[in-house]
């Protein structure tokens, strides 16, 4: 699996995707704790960490972490809340959908987004890396997520 087998488009988010990919060491998934902030401020603000928990036949997502930019950016703070509780409910619909989506393939997922499906507070089109992390290299546990701006696709 590499970078243009899920066509990332961005170079910030393709640098994370091999961040991630690095982190495995023969690991089917990296842990949370294999990333150290610090090494990943070059999109630090732009990214989500997201807790995953397993309730029933449908899992929960819950913002962990909601990055400083995003929270200006949409103008909403998501941390310590779920992905269900995203003011906009197309856009809940959207988050659950691409961490359902990861789950269920056992991969990381990039998915695009244009302005018109952003809204008029956020006016530039974007792509959407998830990722999924592992305490026992397993069990999908936590997600990270980030967010690249102004990607336009051909």
């Amino acid at each position: 699996m590499d970078a243009e087998t899920i066509e990332i488009m961005s170079p910030q988010l393709r640098r994370l995707f091999a961040d991630w990919d690095t982190r495995r060491r023969g690991r089917e998934f990296p842990a949370r704790a294999d990333f150290d902030p610090v090494e990943l401020k070059y999109l630090l603000g732009e990214m989500t960490l997201l807790d995953v928990i397993a309730s029933g036949p449908r899992s929960d997502f819950r913002y962990r972490v909601y990055g400083s930019s995003l929270v200006r950016r949409f103008g909403w703070e998501l941390t310590g809340k779920s992905v269900d509780e995203i003011p906009v409910k197309q856009h809940a619909a959207f988050a659950r959908a691409h961490c359902e989506d990861v789950l269920a393939r056992r991969a990381p997922v990039v998915r695009y987004y244009s302005h018109h499906f952003i809204g008029q507070n956020v006016p530039h089109d974007c792509e959407i890396l998830v990722l999924p992390l592992s305490h026992d290299g397993a069990a999908i546990d936590k997600m990270l997520g980030a967010f690249a701006w102004n990607v336009t696709r051909d």
